[in-house]
């Protein structure tokens, strides 16, 4: 132990797990000095095996709230993506056996509970964006100090998924009966295999519909989204381009697709106006025309699908759509036997071509052989 004075008072130095330590005592007394040291050194030895007192960690109610301002800091550009989790967390404290809980009470056994209430009166999809959001909060508690560990979440199966493909005929159908501005967006997302998200904070900055010198296309830039991936530049085709001239000539606002404030139209109103003309109302009842798994993002799906079948591989879809994983694009891409026969044609033509390049190669090495010899 080592105990000097500075000035009137005593401070104290010692090296703990190659870490120098040293504090003053506010202390006149070299006894007490010397037992507030080692009062320090007991206390560094509880931490290492566990027995320094933990505060008390929040409720998941005041997780919950610290949660949404976290959201609402990291995503203030994105208001759907704060109303997401809003809608999801308000599901989440329903549940009073979660709601009321210390956040390090929650555990498999009250997840599972919670599964059961919410099955008896949602689907698998909704409860499985629920489960993700509390693993989210959760894991971020684990962040903060708050929790020790994270349980197991397991999401269920039984997930639909909706890979409805529009085809050429039901496309023209579903875009002469959109009004603007679904019709507009509608057709964007499928020449260009944008989110709807994406589509509806493009800014007219980030449109050009002239081909630059040595291009083929106008493009539109992607500045943000889901992942880094998703800042990307999407060309034009002669379709979308005519349609963004024609809107540019009425705008109103540098947001694309502005309502009549200028602002930017909500997802929520424009899935709205998707509903209307895919399932319309018929004698007070909605009657599907495309098929109930026909959402809007299933424009993008087919945009992407489209260029998996025209022979667009994985690689090319992953960075046109913005996926963070080659896994995800896979799914496009499906070859034909055509395709594969090409594909061993090629391998075939180069091998052939490499074999034609050897006499013309080989004399000259043997010839710098002997030289340098």
């Amino acid at each position: 132990m080592t105990v000097f004075k500075r000035g009137d008072v005593y401070w104290y130095e010692f090296i703990y797990r190659g870490k120098r330590i040293q504090a003053s005592t506010k202390q006149g007394n070299q006894r007490v000095a010397r037992e507030m040291e080692a009062a320090h050194r007991t206390a560094l030895a509880k931490g290492e095996v566990g027995l320094v007192k933990r505060r008390v960690p929040s409720t998941f109610r005041e997780l919950a709230q610290r949660f949404l301002a976290h959201v609402e800091a990291r995503h203030e550009n994105k208001p759907q993506t704060v109303v997401f989790y809003a809608s999801k967390l308000n599901s989440l404290m329903r549940f009073s056996a979660i709601a009321s809980a210390q956040a390090d009470a929650i555990d498999e056994g009250i997840i599972e509970r919670y599964i059961v209430s919410r099955r008896e009166l949602v689907g698998p999809a909704t409860v499985n964006r629920e489960l993700a959001t509390l693993r989210r909060i959760l894991r971020l508690a684990h962040e903060w100090k708050e929790i020790d560990h994270v349980p197991r979440i397991r999401l269920l199966g039984g997930e639909r998924n909706r890979d409805f493909v529009l085809s050429r005929a039901q496309e023209k159908v579903y875009l002469d009966a959109c009004p603007r501005p679904l019709k507009d967006i509608a057709l964007l997302m499928l020449e260009t295999g944008l989110r709807i998200g994406e589509v509806l904070s493009l800014e007219w900055p980030d449109v050009r519909l002239e081909p630059l010198s040595g291009s083929r296309f106008g493009y539109i830039r992607v500045r943000e989204g889901k992942s880094k991936n998703a800042r990307r530049t999407i060309p034009l085709t002669d379709r979308a381009a005519a349609m963004l001239r024609d809107r540019m000539k009425r705008r109103i606002s540098k947001v694309v697709f502005a309502n009549d404030k200028g602002k930017n139209y909500l997802g929520t109103s424009i899935n709205h106006l998707h509903r209307d003309v895919a399932a319309p109302l018929v004698a007070g009842k909605r009657r599907s025309i495309f098929g109930a798994d026909f959402v809007l993002h299933s424009l993008r799906h087919t945009m992407l699908t489209r260029l998996g079948e025209s022979g667009v591989d994985a690689f090319t879809i992953m960075r046109i759509a913005g996926h963070s994983s080659i896994v995800v694009s896979q799914r496009y891409v499906h070859p034909t036997p055509e395709a594969v026969e090409r594909a061993f044609e090629r391998l075939q033509l180069h091998g052939t071509s490499s074999e034609k390049e050897v006499p013309t190669i080989l004399p000259t090495l043997i010839k710098s052989s002997a030289v340098s010899h």
